[in-house]
């Protein structure tokens, strides 16, 4: 008895430390959802990952997913993707460590993770890596036999279409779906198809999708709304027809070829309200349709204005500039940013049209960049260049420019002392990285999330005007990459070039 006393102590203690724990997580989880809604976003985060890692430690797959995720989400929301692709990465881990324990299959856990990864690709603009995410998210909808997810699928692939032009298979997937809910004749399902649809085309600046979209569907509202009118008047020929079967079966007389009159009239009175119902419906259609198009326009003309007005603006600048001693460094800045506006301009309407690109040596290319800033560093830095022999296709001219002016920054910030290097690294075969670092004293925590933003601040112009950045990352968007700052480097700056091939 005296062993039996302290063995149920120690399991209620046990059991109320669970409870506890549960408690603890819940409580985590609805912080973090209260902190969301307010946009607090960075406190949202925070409390996400808490609860996460409460939810892992007690095997809650469902709840460990869903924090994880949001937490994923807001990190790739404040353009940490690395973070964020490692917190999946985790997430993916504990998936995969409850399929072992429960000996089941999670498709549904990996089928949210899978569509996390995938948006980040789409927002990078990567098809490559998305597509790769878009096959392993079908795989999952598959397995996991649910139609809510198959659904869900058939949203995202027309996402990732749409996003990188490829709009007649986007059409094929957003109908295909369309198409299975007009079978079953769930029209407010269809109906939230075409809303999906239209925000798809707004987040893809897709101008002519949201247009067509639009046409669609106010077709299909008047098309909704004569199939519920044809199913009332079946629904009305059907009680007519068994009131007339009756009327013939008791009596063929005089009254019943009466009753078939009055039948008739009210059909063609139906027939008539319909006719008159569906040209007015027709006429608002038009009206609407004509409004559309002119919105549209109107934006599209209005885009156009603002890119001449800037493009004037710092045309206008070069008279007057070339009036004054190009030699005050006033004046030189001036010219400097004049020329930078129109340079921003100009990419910034021309990035669908890709460089041309041609094969070049590495190794020799990489060593003649580092070459042409030896002379504008400080004492006793060492410079040093990672780069095999190796030919890759690229576009030297622009590729030049993007990493000479990082490693000037470079040369600008590192004291004397100090170290810059410059690697290349191969991430597949297609993918391949050119890697800016040094020991200079980095970036502020406050300014990361701008450097990349023209006009994020009035800065004096002798100083620089911040357009470097902005445009050798629109240079590498050109080039079917991306220029990104890794902040998990803390002894300096560190900047990743990632190109697509």
């Amino acid at each position: 008895m005296k062993k039996i006393i302290p063995m149920l102590l120690l399991t209620a203690l046990c059991i109320c430390s669970q409870i506890h724990a549960q408690s603890s997580a819940d409580e985590l989880m609805s912080q973090a959802q209260e902190k969301l809604t307010k946009k607090e976003y960075t406190q949202a985060r925070y409390l996400f990952l808490q609860a996460y890692n409460a939810f892992a430690t007690q095997d809650k797959y469902a709840r460990t997913v869903e924090c994880g995720i949001n937490a994923s989400a807001l990190y790739h929301r404040e353009n940490y993707y690395k973070e964020a692709f490692e917190l999946l990465r985790g997430i993916e881990q504990a998936v995969a460590a409850g399929e072992r324990k429960t000996g089941k299959a999670m498709p549904d856990l990996r089928f949210r993770i899978n569509k996390e990864r995938l948006q980040m690709y789409i927002d990078l603009k990567n098809p490559a890596r998305a597509k790769e995410q878009l096959t392993r998210l079908e795989e999952s909808a598959n397995a996991s036999r649910n139609d809510s997810l198959s659904n869900d699928f058939l949203y995202t692939q027309a996402d990732y279409y749409y996003t990188f032009g490829m709009n007649a298979q986007g059409d094929a997937a957003i109908n295909r779906l369309i198409g299975q809910y007009k079978e079953q004749k769930n029209y407010a399902k269809v109906d939230e198809c075409y809303k999906t649809l239209i925000g798809i085309a707004r987040k893809a600046n897709n101008a002519a999708l949201v247009a067509r979209t639009y046409d669609k569907y106010i077709l299909w509202n008047d098309s909704v709304k004569a199939l519920t009118a044809q199913d009332e008047l079946n629904v009305l020929k059907k009680k007519y027809d068994e009131s007339l079967a009756t009327i013939r079966e008791k009596d063929g007389s005089l009254s019943a070829k009466q009753y078939i009159i009055i039948g008739l009239c009210i059909l063609a009175a139906i027939l008539a309200a319909a006719l008159v119902s569906g040209a007015i419906v027709l006429l608002r259609f038009v009206v609407l349709t004509r409004k559309q198009k002119k919105a549209i326009s109107i934006a599209n003309e209005h885009n156009e204005l603002k890119t001449k007005f800037i493009r004037n603006i710092s045309a206008q600048m070069g008279p007057t500039l070339d009036t004054l001693d190009a030699s005050l460094p006033g004046v030189k800045a001036l010219h400097t940013f004049s020329d930078h506006i129109q340079e921003l301009s100009e990419l910034e309407n021309t990035l669908s049209e890709p460089y041309e690109m041609q094969e070049k040596n590495i190794a020799a290319f990489c060593e003649g960049i580092m070459d042409k800033i030896k002379g504008m560093t400080q004492e006793d830095v060492t410079l040093t260049v990672n780069a095999p022999k190796l030919n890759v296709k690229i576009n030297p001219e622009q590729l030049e420019r993007i990493l000479l002016h990082l490693l000037e920054n470079a040369a600008r910030y590192t004291p004397a002392g100090g170290k810059i290097w410059l690697d290349f690294k191969k991430r597949g075969a297609h993918t391949h990285q050119f890697i800016v670092s040094d020991t200079g004293c980095g970036i502020p925590e406050e300014q990361r999330g701008n450097i990349f933003k023209p006009f994020t601040e009035v800065k004096d112009l002798t100083q620089g005007d911040g357009l470097g950045l902005p445009i050798c990352s629109l240079i590498a968007t050109k080039m079917n990459g991306s220029l990104m700052l890794d902040t998990g480097y803390t002894k300096g700056a560190r900047f990743v070039l990632e190109l697509h091939t």
